[in-house]
């Protein structure tokens, strides 16, 4: 997937008085002006690039996305009106979480930056008037639909309302939950890490280059290929013991090794920009030895026995021992990130998950298992099946929660439909549409708005 950049050229507000003043025609390359908010060619132009981008096998309807600028233009404006703003900080930060994720997408850094032919800097400039508009346009939409509730009622009706052969299809889903052992690692390991990272230091110090040190040792797979590398970092993007070394280092200056979740790092600063830095970091891993991972499924396997001989249940079982911090607060029940709740389509799980799930009956307890996270950690789970249901027409005994949220997004949208119908009549909208001949959906071209 590659994120949506685009600039909002400042000509358009040199435009803005112009367009506002009684001409029949609109200025060429303004498609629209909604209160004091336009919609240029290049916008619309520069949206279907990135959605095609995206979605390469799916065909884009330019008048639909055409429609969906108008509606962000409108929110715009009447925030603007209302006072609705999003601070700098949501944005910088709703800007570093998807940054992240491209990378972790496209391999690197340096993929991405070769890829737009910009630093990840330029990269975040041009993203940050588009971000700061979407968080603007959703935090208004949550001002004019965010209180609307639904009852059980309506959603029955909601229900009993869809055809019978148009209901969705439910794939196979299972709820489960896990205890997570990581196996110790024992004192000469972590020597171990920490003496070749100070013989790399030394080489460094000696005139070998970090980058090369890097991609020869480093056992940080987002950044070895690239030179131990990340640009742009700000605080709040790595843990808070990595954050703690690298923001107290002098330019160019070499840390001493220090530990992590991760293992063991070295890291240099190539950059300082008021709070945010170019680094090169070197990452070792202690090594785990086989009778560390036997051991740590043999813990397992007496836990396991606890459990199953009702000595303590699995939920207090997870409390008490999984390593696993995301599910441990909730008795090792695994929520999925995708939709907030414990409940996932098979296809959603990791394949050793999904083979050990394979293997147990609903309320029973799997034998340990061995796994390994993206980030190359090994350890074991037990894993309890919960609940499993196969695929299946959508109904209200089972799918109530699902059902709900549909009809409740349903509500919201009818409510924001009349509100944008209201708006349009309140509102100057001129829309240039003789180039795209679109049907739109909303009141866009009434008799006072449209430019002939």
């Amino acid at each position: 997937m590659k994120p949506i950049l685009k600039s909002f050229p400042l000509v358009a507000f040199m435009l803005l008085g112009s367009i506002l003043s009684a001409q029949p025609k609109l200025i060429d390359g303004v498609l629209a002006v909604v209160g004091k908010e336009i919609v240029l060619k290049s916008d619309l132009d520069q949206t279907i690039e990135a959605q095609t981008r995206q979605n390469p096998a799916i065909p884009i309807n330019r008048c639909l996305v055409f429609e969906d600028l108008l509606l962000e233009k409108l929110l715009l404006h009447q925030a603007a009106l209302d006072s609705v703003e999003v601070g700098e900080e949501e944005v910088q930060a709703n800007i570093d979480r998807r940054i992240a994720v491209f990378i972790q997408q496209i391999g690197s850094e340096a993929k991405l930056e070769q890829y737009y032919g910009k630093s990840i800097l330029e990269i975040k400039e041009e993203m940050a008037p588009l971000i700061r508009n979407q968080l603007t346009a959703q935090r208004m939409m949550q001002e004019i639909n965010g209180d609307v509730e639904i009852t059980p009622s309506e959603v029955r009706e909601f229900y009993e309302g869809i055809p019978k052969d148009s209901l969705p299809l439910i794939n196979a889903e299972v709820e489960y939950a896990e205890i997570v052992l990581y196996p110790k690692v024992s004192e000469a390991a972590k020597q171990e890490a920490i003496d070749k990272l100070k013989e790399i230091k030394g080489r460094i110090e000696n005139g070998s280059s970090f980058n090369t040190m890097a991609v020869l040792y480093s056992e940080d797979p987002g950044s070895a290929r690239n030179g131990g590398e990340y640009k742009g970092i700000k605080r709040g993007q790595f843990v808070k013991e990595f954050e703690a070394v690298a923001f107290n280092l002098g330019l160019n200056e070499i840390s001493e090794p220090f530990r992590t979740e991760y293992g063991y790092h070295i890291v240099q600063v190539q950059r300082k920009i008021g709070q945010e830095l170019d680094l090169r970091h070197i990452l070792i891993k202690p090594k785990i030895s086989a009778e560390n991972l036997e051991a740590t499924k043999e813990k397992l396997d007496s836990i396991r026995l606890l459990i199953v001989n009702d000595k303590i249940t699995f939920e207090e079982a997870a409390q008490q021992f999984s390593e696993a911090e995301e599910s441990r607060l909730n008795g090792g029940r695994v929520m999925n990130p995708q939709t907030g709740d414990s409940r996932w389509e098979t296809g959603q799980l990791e394949k050793s998950t999904f083979y050990t799930l394979e293997s147990v009956e609903e309320g029973t307890v799997s034998e340990p298992s061995f796994f390994r996270t993206r980030d190359e950690k090994e350890g074991y789970k037990l894993v309890k099946l919960i609940d499993r249901s196969e695929a299946h027409v959508a109904n209200m005994a089972t799918d109530y929660q699902r059902i709900k949220l549909v009809a409740l997004a349903k509500k919201k949208n009818e409510i924001l439909e009349e509100w944008v119908n209201d708006k349009i009549l309140d509102t100057y909208v001129r829309v240039n549409n003789e180039h795209l001949n679109c049907e739109f959906r909303r009141k866009w071209l009434n008799s006072s708005s449209y430019a002939e």
